[in-house]
């Protein structure tokens, strides 16, 4: 099994739930939290931007991967949603296993 965490971000926390809870509904993800708020600066259409967000991190498994960017891009209002993954490299064994049951 490859463990990876999926990181998303919105300015909407109660679409980051919405997403959440189908991942782990449908068994794509074992876990995610949900952090913020949090301030971001980036650039968008040549502008440079400020916006209050928060941070949705999905814990699942490689495998999974494209199945889960296709739900996110399917219940993310953003033109460009951020969805970047992460391998995880090294952790508790039985976390592990959890995950593996749990996806």
């Amino acid at each position: 099994m490859n463990p990876i965490l999926v990181m998303t971000t919105s300015n909407d926390r109660n679409e980051l739930e919405s997403i959440a809870r189908k991942l782990v509904e449908k068994r794509l993800a074992a876990c995610c939290q949900i952090l913020g708020p949090m301030e971001s600066i980036y650039r968008w259409k040549e502008e440079v931007e400020t916006a209050t967000e928060w941070m949705c991190t999905i814990k699942t498994r490689q495998e999974l991967y494209k199945q889960v960017e296709t739900l996110i891009r399917e219940l993310h209002s953003y033109e460009v949603p951020e969805i970047i993954a992460a391998p995880i490299s090294e952790g508790f064994e039985g976390y592990f296993q959890w995950l593996k049951e749990s996806t």
